[in-house]
């Protein structure tokens, strides 16, 4: 296991994850599911990593479902699961609201059942109105058809001063059809109008890590997920490990450049990466005036940093995510604690990536 400290390559591990690490914190869309269908191997790869011991927890931004529908889904798909697996960043902004207002307040929540269901169960009454002398206002994602009067009134009651809290922020949600405006998005509404900000729950901020940890147990969690700035970031957070699965958001390209608190100790294909190890990634410096400041090798790749541009050139063959791995230490190593703009172009072509 490995340290989220100034990552500048992926991890090693070498035994596989899922007896390395005792609790998988899954993100749901783009690595479990995305839409209505399972994402292809994901099932057989969670049984089995199951079946090894390995907790499974799925935890998910989205706070429009509460767990027993989202468990529900996962099992229909394949993937059995029981409410308990589940943690939403419903569940954990309805303890953060619970922790500042008095017991049985009122909140003016807005969002869906899956935002209200864990609210009642920390004792709160939801309300609808501004005027109804809420102690907060609550905001989660509420689906396409949420009323625009639902943001007027929290609008109105955050310009009271009314404590405003978020489910989460992400500004966008992949569907079937597209990517698709999140609660962020909805957020923004309301903050423009307001020029509030409100207190988030969601990854990648500490409650929603806290709030997995606490329903898990987890004392070896790792974080699995598909973007660079919930997953990965939540990770980097809470001083835990991540794998990155390129099933959903994140490209190569993207991962190439990120900064510091976007770089996952490991990265791979799709969640078959939980039954295996993770080769070592060997960096060496050189001389940046020399036109090679730094070489990383993965497997039978070498990943190189060249020419006055300068760009990520790669030489040698074998398995296309060893060559990512290689390219991810060079352009992390000479990028430092910056993000990377390196040419990767040719290189990633080369790896059909």
């Amino acid at each position: 296991m490995s340290s989220q400290l100034a990552r500048t390559r992926p991890a090693a591990c070498a035994e596989p994850l899922c007896t390395a690490y005792d609790t998988a914190l899954l993100d749901l869309d783009g690595v479990v599911y995305i839409g209505g269908t399972a994402v292809e191997h994901a099932a057989n790869a969670l049984a089995d990593a199951r079946v090894r011991g390995m907790r499974l927890a799925y935890v998910t931004n989205n706070a429009s479902r509460t767990a027993a529908v989202v468990a529900a889904r996962l099992t229909a798909m394949g993937v059995p699961a029981d409410p308990a697996d589940v943690v939403t960043s419903a569940q954990a902004v309805a303890r953060l609201v619970a922790e500042q207002v008095p017991p049985g307040a009122r909140v003016l929540a807005v969002g869906a059942e899956g935002l209200y269901e864990p609210l009642r169960e920390r004792g709160l009454r939801i309300v609808e109105s501004a005027d109804d002398d809420p102690a907060a206002v609550v905001q989660g994602y509420g689906g396409p058809r949420m009323p625009w009067e639902r943001l007027n009134e929290a609008a109105f009651a955050v310009q009271r001063g009314v404590p405003w809290f978020a489910s989460n922020a992400d500004l966008t949600i992949p569907t079937p059809r597209g990517i698709a405006p999140g609660n962020g998005a909805a957020l923004a509404v309301v903050r423009l109008v307001t020029g509030a900000e409100p207190q988030v729950a969601g990854k990648p901020r500490p409650p929603m890590h806290r709030e997995t940890v606490i329903r898990t147990g987890a004392r070896r969690p790792l974080v699995v997920g598909d973007r660079l700035d919930t997953d990965i970031e939540g990770a980097y957070n809470g001083g835990v490990d991540a794998l990155l699965v390129l099933t959903g958001v994140t490209g190569a390209a993207e991962l190439l450049a990120a900064p510091p608190r976007h770089r996952p100790a490991y990265v791979a294909a799709d969640l078959r990466a939980l039954a295996a190890g993770q080769p070592e990634v060997a960096v060496a410096r050189g001389d940046r005036g020399g036109g090679e400041g730094v070489a990383a090798r993965c497997g039978g790749w070498t990943a190189a940093v060249r020419g006055t541009g300068p760009r990520l050139a790669l030489d040698g063959e074998g398995q296309p995510f060893d060559g990512l791995r290689a390219l991810c230490a060079a352009a992390w190593t000479y990028a430092g604690e910056d993000s990377c703009g390196l040419d990767a172009g040719k290189a990633l072509a080369r790896l059909g990536l």
